[in-house]
């Protein structure tokens, strides 16, 4: 299974530094999930409080650009610990620094896609969190559960675990309400008002997210295919037992089939008058679950650019299927019935063998 495991600033420090003992923990028990078969990307606060840390600060940065100091300072020490830690059980880690442009913008996107799937395939733990350095109000995510939540959206993720200071989501606010009840399971297709009203509550001071932040990036991830739950941070050991699907903490239920939300997405790209005509080799391999290859088209229709929706055509002008490009018009006018090997030598460059990756293709 593929997951995103998301760590709050709660998770990952303790007084105000970085905990080194219990990311010790989530590194065991991330690796004996990588060994289990499973793939996951590790979305993670903590670059600002890092920053902190090496700076001496004292008091909360209340500037922007105060906070975006402290994350670029932070950011390389968050790192470097990760590598580390994991570095004991045999994983290599990469960076991964995203803002919304990146994820809105349908090119970057694919680019990003592409990269976490290469990343995924060789058993590189990805390590995302938001470009606070660059990021501005315009562009922003905004916190990390939201941006966990649409990075499981771009990685076809099955599962989203939000890691917090919580046990999971009560009916009350347990921290004032000693009679507060958990709330173990939402498969409501809306998450009902009295469990927003339940939320309340902001971030601490390390943190921009609180319980509310965590039901929109559940309300975004289980439209697009994925389970959430939402779990206590300072018990790593849980994790394995959480992918099991155990009833640990709050567990919403996905309202969308991966498969559903993934073609929602590639047929809000389509753009009119763009497409390609392929020939029957080509039909043949699409019918058969395989991705389109150069190779197998025949002519290229319209202006479109890398990250395009386009219609795929048979010889007759029938559409078969509509799917994202790999290459614009003009590369794949220079590569179209060339083999895959030949795209170097073209191009000087290449995205791939594919112009239309079996994933982002949707068969009519």
């Amino acid at each position: 299974m593929r997951l995103v495991l998301k760590l709050g600033s709660s998770t990952v420090t303790r007084d105000g530094a970085l905990d080194a003992p219990r990311l010790i923990d989530y590194a065991r028990a991330i690796a004996a999930l990588r060994d289990a078969g499973h793939q996951i990307v590790l979305v993670s606060s903590g670059a600002v409080a890092a920053g902190r840390e090496l700076m001496r600060a004292t008091t909360p940065e209340p500037a922007v650009t105060g906070k975006q100091m402290l994350a670029a300072v932070g950011q390389p020490r968050l790192m470097a610990l990760y590598g580390e830690l994991f570095g004991h059980y045999g994983m290599t880690v990469a960076q991964v620094l995203l803002t919304r442009a990146d994820l809105d913008d349908r090119r970057r996107y694919l680019n990003a896609r592409n990269t976490f799937e290469a990343m995924l395939a060789v058993g590189v733990l990805p390590i995302v969190n938001e470009n606070d350095t660059v990021a501005t109000e315009e562009i922003r995510v905004g916190d990390n559960d939201q941006l966990s939540a649409l990075v499981s959206s771009l990685v076809d993720a099955r599962l989203l675990v939000l890691m917090t200071d919580q046990t999971g989501l009560f009916d009350a606010n347990p921290r004032t309400h000693a009679g507060a009840n958990l709330i173990a399971r939402v498969d409501d297709v809306e998450i009902p008002a009295t469990i927003w009203a339940a939320a309340g509550g902001s971030a601490g001071a390390l943190g921009t997210g609180g319980m509310r932040t965590k039901l929109k990036a559940a309300e975004i991830a289980r439209r697009n295919g994925a389970d959430v739950v939402i779990a206590d941070g300072r018990v790593p050991q849980q994790l394995d037992a959480i992918v099991r699907g155990d009833a640990i903490g709050t567990r919403f239920s996905a309202t969308a089939q991966p498969s559903d939300a993934r073609s929602r997405y590639i047929l809000a790209g389509l753009r009119d008058g763009v497409g390609v005509r392929v020939d029957a080799g080509a039909i043949e391999a699409l019918r058969g679950g395989r991705s389109l290859l150069g190779v197998g088209v025949r002519a290229v229709d319209g202006e479109f650019d890398r990250g395009d929706t386009v219609a795929v055509h048979d010889q007759d002008g029938r559409v078969i299927a509509r799917g994202i490009a790999n290459y614009g018009a003009s590369e794949l006018r220079r590569i179209a019935g060339k083999r895959s090997t030949d795209v170097v030598a073209l191009l000087g460059y290449d995205f791939g063998a594919e112009f239309i990756h079996r994933d982002d293709l949707v068969m009519w």
